[in-house]
């Protein structure tokens, strides 16, 4: 059974990632929606580790993480073992907005492609932070993976603001210290082993659903 969302702040550490994005595909590569979940728990602390200026991010996905864990948890727990048995459960039960906004706006199929989207600039960004000199900016790293990723999804306002708050982003010693792996040679070390996890799980989340034709949820 999944456990609730609590509001508990606890320290990140990149192996925490390394080791849910691990599990998060069977053998048979389908994304195992609770290991999925516990990997984005420690994608929030990574963003709540560097304070307010991520916030806009981390509490719509500390939101959608709760509704992932409440269909867990829920009466039809077991069509939510994994992405793929959701998909066609709620498929096959009209249980999603294909075209508009109607009664099914906390749908496991919507919330989870706003996490999707969110986890590709993550995967993103964090690659950059991999391949960066000493003295690169992170300001321009986590503005250039937004730009590929989330911008296109997210209204002017929330555009206008998100390219402020990363213009105060720490420097890149900070965030490998927030990583708390190590020396930073072992932090691109594990980024180098879990962004290709990463980028796995949403590339076959990418194609299940372009598969379906639920790339643009309302």
């Amino acid at each position: 059974m999944a456990a609730v969302v609590t509001s508990e702040e606890q320290k990140f550490c990149l192996q925490e990632v390394l080791s849910t994005v691990k599990v998060c595909l069977s053998e048979n590569d389908d994304v195992i929606l609770q290991n999925y979940v516990s990997c984005w728990r420690g994608l929030v602390k990574f963003l709540n580790s560097l304070g307010a200026v991520f916030g806009f991010i981390s509490k719509d996905a500390v939101g959608k993480i709760q509704i992932l864990v409440n269909l867990l948890n829920g009466e039809a727990s077991s069509r939510y073992e994994t992405v793929q048995s959701m998909v066609r459960y709620e498929l096959d039960n009209g249980l999603v907005d294909l075209e508009k906004r109607g009664g099914h706006p906390e749908s496991g199929c919507r919330t989870l492609l706003r996490l999707h989207r969110a986890l590709r600039w993550l995967e993103l960004f964090l690659e950059r932070l991999r391949t960066s000199e000493e003295d690169g900016k992170t300001s321009a790293m986590c503005a250039e993976a937004y730009n590929e990723s989330l911008a296109r999804h997210h209204p002017w306002v929330v555009r206008k603001a998100a390219g402020v708050a990363f213009c105060v982003l720490p420097g890149r010693a900070t965030f490998f210290e927030v990583m708390n792996v190590g020396p930073p040679e072992k932090v691109v070390a594990m980024l180098g082993e879990a962004v290709p996890l990463i980028s796995e799980v949403y590339r076959v989340t990418e194609e299940l659903y372009a598969k379906n034709n639920m790339l643009d949820l309302p």
